[in-house]
């Protein structure tokens, strides 16, 4: 099972079972991404996952992505 940065199980991801999944096969990872907080955060402190934190649960994961709706649910919105 793919887990991507943020800790979501890839096969779960709206976006990649549609096929539209921005970093297609490979899942997110970490990188620097205009689109994604996350992924760039856990890119700048060299970590895969934001679990391997000291830091985490952060504002950064409680806010998710700029757009990514799926990611909404790790951040508590449910409107």
């Amino acid at each position: 099972m793919k887990i991507s940065v943020c800790g979501i199980a890839c096969e779960k991801c709206p976006r990649m079972t549609k096929g539209t999944c921005p970093s297609g096969e490979a899942g997110c990872r970490p990188k620097n991404n205009p689109y994604c907080k996350i992924s760039t955060c856990a890119y700048n402190k060299n970590i895969s996952l934001c679990f391997e934190c000291p830091e985490f649960p952060c504002e950064t994961i409680k806010q998710g992505p700029i757009d990514y709706e799926y990611c909404r649910y790790l951040a508590g919105i449910t409107t």
